[in-house]
């Protein structure tokens, strides 16, 4: 064994939104990886499309610096794995922990540990990793430095950190402005951070002249030579076109050959022809590879521990368009464009499960929660794609008793005083069991709730509401308990149109009287498409496309003294939380539409009534 004293690999990790991808941009800048004159974006780690409009990081990335040793003057790598702070994408951070020997632990000098901060925490520990507490934003009005530091010491030791891992060193930092300091009154740029980085991250232990072990923990694509994929080396070395054994998770082993060998430079892959244990690399040419198969040596193939994952919670039924515009505006919309899809994002999303059904038509798609599922269906929209989709709902689990048993969600949720008393009463109503209550400070009240998961379920979009906009709510998976009991998650019914065509501003301002509207004047509409939100319960067939009548040459221009109330445009997210169970989201390139299952109101009303009757209702 050798200790590699010229490479380190960490992974950025933390809670939402506490400043990851910003600090990545700062070692980057700060270690001159960039040209002097070269212009890059803000969040530069974040260059899929949605990253950038969510402000989220949903892939794991990796990235390289190269520093200066103060006390040899070597030059020394670090790999840097820029991870997801959200919980819905912890399958990536579970991944890629595996390919580091440290880490460095965010948390915001106001907030301090949230929930994905804990998650997060918990896998590092338990891989044995080493971390770099980073306590960020202390340039904010409410930073509380102090106090945070010892919550983030009471949560390691809750954890169950070892001494070692417990004895932590601590930076301060201002990421946007790429100051670090050893107290919070930080210096002029990230140079103690550098520092400590070199001085606590170990130096990778390897064996170089041991059989070939390579984890594949990434895949990306290529336009040029196609798919690769990106693991780190545990063991001997690889060259380019070396013959390779690669073997599956069910143990078969298959020979290939590594064509062409990448590392990582800044943003960049730089072709290389040799690697060794403890470089983390990328390997163009294996077409057919899957994340958490093992690359090994052809004369002594022997895997490496498979990725594992938390199992999903929430899962959807997507199908085949079956509205009246099926075909109309998407590229792909067959049941085998929608089965081959779904089956090759299992490649990359190893938190995702995907089973056929008894319909050719549906597949059951089961993920961490609905953003990651909203994700998924967005980048499939974007593609080109065309199907629907069922409201999400909860995975069940039996008891080693029998017992039926469901998820549970612990809940933060940070509101002002007006608002928290709206919040604690529809939690209520869901289930949820208060575990504690504190005064923010600035008249907010900080709240943590543990809710079964089907509460959660479209309380998103009424928490934003209730609370004006201004609440903060996250979640983390707590585990599965007994079944909480029945609960109505929502009190409101829909707006059905009961006709095809085109709505008329006559038409929709008696609708309007009835609730919200989801739709304007001049938009194609075709029976049982859902149009709006009934301010009551219960659903109401309403004519939105009905025309005045003339009767003289001013009525002609009726419509245009009629004011309507600008409709509801929902997001994607929005719309997947408002679906009743018994309506589907239809949902393609240029739209997406809230419909019922049924699209005829007589075959509607007799489901119903029969519904009724089977449960001894009136």
């Amino acid at each position: 064994m050798i200790e590699r004293t010229d490479l380190r690999n960490i992974a950025i990790i933390a809670h939402v939104d506490h400043g990851k991808t910003t600090l990545v941009d700062g070692l980057l800048r700060q270690s001159h990886t960039f040209r002097e004159n070269q212009q890059i974006a803000e969040r530069v780690m974040d260059s899929n499309d949605l990253e950038r409009e969510r402000g989220i990081t949903i892939l794991a990335k990796n990235t390289a610096i190269t520093l200066n040793d103060s006390q040899t003057g070597n030059p020394i790598k670090i790999n840097i794995v820029d991870t997801p702070g959200h919980a819905d994408f912890g399958g990536e951070v579970e991944r890629v922990m595996n390919m580091v020997d440290g880490v460095l632990l965010l948390v915001d000098a106001a907030e301090g540990p949230m929930p994905q901060t804990r998650f997060v925490l918990k896998k590092a520990l338990q891989m044995g990793h080493k971390a770099i507490v980073v306590i960020n934003k202390v340039d904010r009005k409410d930073a509380e430095p102090s106090r945070v530091l010892n919550e983030t010491f009471d949560l390691f030791i809750e954890l169950g950190a070892s001494e070692e891992q417990a004895d932590f060193p601590v930076i301060y930092a201002q990421a946007t402005a790429g100051k670090a300091g050893l107290t919070p009154e930080v210096g002029e740029d990230l140079q103690p951070l550098f520092d400590t980085i070199l001085k606590h991250i170990p130096a990778p232990k390897v064996d170089v002249d041991a059989p070939l072990q390579m984890l594949v923990t990434t895949l990306g694509y290529d336009d040029y030579r196609g798919v690769t994929a990106v693991g780190r080396i545990f063991a001997g070395k690889i060259k380019a076109n070396q013959k390779l054994a690669r073997i599956k998770m069910d143990g078969t082993v298959l020979s290939e050959s590594a064509k062409y060998l990448y590392t990582f430079k800044g943003l960049n892959k730089v072709e290389i022809e040799e690697a060794i244990a403890g470089d983390i690399i990328s390997l163009a040419g294996l077409d057919e590879i899957s994340i958490g198969e093992t690359l090994s040596d052809p004369a002594n193939p022997v895997a490496l521990p498979t990725i594992k994952v938390e199992e999903p919670t929430v899962r959807m039924t997507f199908g085949v368009n079956t509205s009246p515009f099926a075909g109309k505006e998407g590229k792909w919309g067959t049941s085998r464009n929608l089965r081959e899809r779904l089956y090759e994002e299992l490649r990359t999303n190893v938190s995702l499960r995907v089973e056929d059904t008894d319909s050719a038509e549906n597949f059951l798609v089961s993920g961490r929660g609905e953003l990651h599922l909203g994700i998924l269906i967005e980048t499939m929209r974007r593609e080109g794609y065309e199907f629907q989709v069922s409201r999400p709902e909860v995975i069940y689990h039996k008891a080693d008793d029998g017992a039926l048993l469901e998820p549970y969600e612990e809940v933060h949720i940070e509101t002002s005083s007006e608002t928290i008393g709206a919040v604690v009463e529809m939690l209520g109503t869901r289930r949820g069991r208060m575990m504690d209550m504190q005064d923010a400070g600035q008249g907010t009240t900080r709240v943590v709730y543990i809710v079964p998961t089907r509460g959660l379920l479209g309380f998103r979009y009424q928490f934003l509401t209730s609370t004006r906009g201004a609440g903060i709510m996250n979640t983390i998976f707590h585990g599965y308990d007994e079944l909480a009991g029945s609960m109505n998650t929502r009190q409101s019914g829909s707006l059905v149109a009961w006709e095809p065509g085109t709505t008329t501003a006559y038409a929709l301002k008696s609708a309007e009287e009835r609730g919200f509207l989801f739709v304007g004047p001049g938009v194609e509409v075709y029976e049982g498409m859902v149009v709006g939100e009934n301010a009551r319960s219960g659903d109401i067939s309403v004519n939105v496309c009905k025309k005045k009548h003339l009767t003289n040459i001013r009525s002609a221009g009726g419509d245009m003294e009629i004011r309507l109330t600008p409709p509801r445009r929902m997001s994607l997210d929005e719309a997947i939380e408002y679906l009743a169970d018994d309506e589907l989201l239809e949902v393609t390139p240029e739209a997406f539409r809230i419909r019922k299952r049924i699209l005829d109101a007589n075959e509607r009303g007799r489901q119903t009534k029969k519904a009724k009757e089977q449960f001894g209702e009136s």
